[in-house]
């Protein structure tokens, strides 16, 4: 059987390990961080492990993801799917991954379920004043080793979707090797997943993920950036 992440990273991981595969933006704080194929692979490795040896999941264990398109999400989603386990993006789950925010949205969807929260912080910086029994994923997931065996007998990947459903989605995408695609769209619904983070990394493509865009600073990370594709 297919293992979404290792279908997802292993090409790249053979042919451009060391390029860019996601550059972040956030224009109001200012933050910019970039991530070759090697150190997404990493963070992903680190929350796979976080999540099999800490929070009990496994084949057939379904996440919640309440986390907005960021590249520690992204980290999250090949985590889960190098486990084997499925993404949801509502409850009901399992357990949860989500921000401070959202923290009562994920205990109602597991339902006294595991939580971990992330603080999505450029430097690590744990959450503070947690509730006794849910997760600082940042304090956690650093402590786990950064390389993992991709489960070859995954469940679900994405709201029900197999892997096979999800790769063959990607796969229509009109990208190519090479491109560099620049989006402040989310990664909220599955389709929204597929389309604006899987579909781009099947393609052997880049991303340049912008939150909180500045207009007046788009037409020059145009050109710095050396982008391909907006979306």
């Amino acid at each position: 059987m297919t293992n979404l992440t290792a279908a997802v990273l292993d090409p790249l991981l053979r042919t451009d390990p060391m390029g860019p595969r996601i550059t972040y933006y956030d224009d109001a704080t200012g933050e910019r961080i970039e991530l070759s194929t090697v150190t997404l692979a990493n963070w992903a490795a680190k929350t796979a492990n976080l999540l099999r040896d800490e929070l009990g999941a496994g084949p057939g264990t379904r996440v919640a993801v309440l986390l907005p398109a960021h590249w520690q999400t992204a980290a999250v989603l090949l985590g889960i799917w190098w486990i084997g386990a499925e993404v949801m993006l509502s409850g009901p789950a399992d357990l949860a991954l989500c921000t401070v925010d959202r923290l009562d949205e994920a205990d109602e969807a597991v339902a006294g379920g595991e939580v971990a929260v992330l603080s999505l912080d450029p430097f690590g910086k744990p959450v503070p004043d947690l509730p006794i029994g849910v997760t600082d994923y940042a304090t956690a997931v650093r402590v786990h080793g950064d390389q993992y065996a991709p489960e070859p007998r995954p469940g679900p990947a994405l709201e029900g979707r197999s892997v096979d459903e999800v790769l063959a989605s990607a796969h229509t995408a009109d990208l190519s090797p090479g491109d560099r695609v620049m989006s402040s769209l989310p990664w909220s619904t599955a389709e929204e997943v597929v389309e604006n983070l899987v579909a781009v990394l099947v393609a052997g493509a880049s991303l340049v993920q912008v939150a909180n865009p500045d207009p007046a600073v788009l037409q020059r990370r145009r050109e710095t950036e050396k982008v391909t594709r907006d979306r």
